[in-house]
């Protein structure tokens, strides 16, 4: 149950756009239609999405999570997570005869194919991300030998590039947009004649996001951000609302929201990180504006990015006489999210 304080009621405004992303859409699409189309069991390396709601209700209908391919039983279908894979993940799930199917978001194997671009080029890449993000392991599994790791302005203070000084950097995708510019700068200071590519790795999810929270900051009192704790763009939208100056809460429930944290909050924001259902959305704003409060979305702009599933399965799914159209739509349905 939790909220409560000041009477129970208040004035909610919800940012747009939120919760899931075209990536995250996908990577659910994927894990649908294999649970449809094989059956349970179906290995899924690593959580398909950093969110425990979605993974617990996939969990529920007999997908298993591993971290390790050795942990997936032989003649097996596997399936690697939207947050990109090295290669030797790949090998080991090939060598071991494995069916897999590849869930990375495309914004991330952009990253994956602009990293061996820059290597077969000469240079050597410093990565701006998080040590320890499996997107970050998965982007450095590419170049092991020719990356480094960069994660704050003092890294990039401090950092050395082995050779003949040929520099590139790339990011991970989920990243804040105002950390990120602090590390370039300091990087292109140091580093000018560094190279990067020529459109943001940031996604486009991650920076609209962010921008829907820093349109409701001059309008709340606290902002509450929907999302798992290893939600890297999750944690980013609590950032941007601090460094602001607002009260800023990652939840995953309405059971997380501490009732000292709305005493004397009038007016709440609330968003959620692209891993975060639109189910769950809704129940903190129910839990949140009480019964005489109202609710607002401010403007945002419409998403209309889209990416194709793995048409291999696609046309598997629709070999075995299944309406895939149909099948898309009921996915997105449980989802509370658009078909189209």
């Amino acid at each position: 149950m939790q909220p409560e304080a000041n009477g129970g009621s208040r004035h909610v405004i919800l940012a747009k756009p939120r919760g899931f992303c075209a990536g995250v859409v996908r990577a659910v699409d994927i894990v649908d239609l294999a649970l449809e189309m094989y059956g349970a069991p179906i290995y899924v390396r690593h959580e398909i999405v950093h969110n425990k709601y979605v993974v617990r209700d996939f969990e529920s209908r007999g997908a298993v999570f591993v971290d390790r391919i050795d942990e997936v039983p032989d003649d097996s279908i596997v399936i690697f997570s939207a947050h990109g894979i090295p290669p030797d993940v790949r090998r080991e799930a090939e060598k071991r005869g494995l069916r897999s199917v590849d869930a990375t978001c495309p914004l991330v194997t952009k990253v994956h194919d602009e990293a061996l671009r820059y290597v077969e080029q000469g240079y050597h890449i410093l990565l701006v991300g998080h040590a320890g993000h499996v997107e970050v392991e998965g982007t450095m599994g590419h170049v092991p030998d020719d990356v480094t790791l960069v994660q704050t302005e003092r890294d990039a203070e401090t950092v050395e590039v082995p050779g003949d000084g040929k520099v590139a950097y790339l990011t991970q995708t989920t990243l804040s947009v105002d950390d990120v510019a602090g590390v370039l700068a300091v990087l292109k200071r140091r580093f000018p004649d560094i190279v990067g590519p020529a459109k943001d790795d940031i996604c486009y999810a991650t920076q609209n996001r962010q921008d829907a929270v820093k349109r409701m900051i001059p309008d709340v009192d606290a902002i509450f951000v929907v999302g798992a704790p290893n939600s890297s763009n999750s944690n980013r939208l609590v950032d941007v609302g601090r460094a602001a100056g607002v009260a800023s809460y990652l939840v995953q429930t309405r059971e997380d929201v501490e009732p000292e944290w709305l005493e004397g909050v009038e007016t709440v924001g609330i968003t959620a990180g692209a891993s975060a259902p639109e189910t769950l959305v809704m129940d903190i704003v129910e839990a949140l504006r009480g019964p005489d409060g109202d609710v607002v979305e401010i403007d945002g702009p419409d998403e209309r990015v889209h990416f194709p599933l793995p048409p291999e399965l696609v046309e598997d799914y629709r070999e075995r006489g299944s309406n895939f159209e149909s099948s898309i739509v009921g996915f997105r349905e449980r989802w509370d999210i658009p078909s189209s």
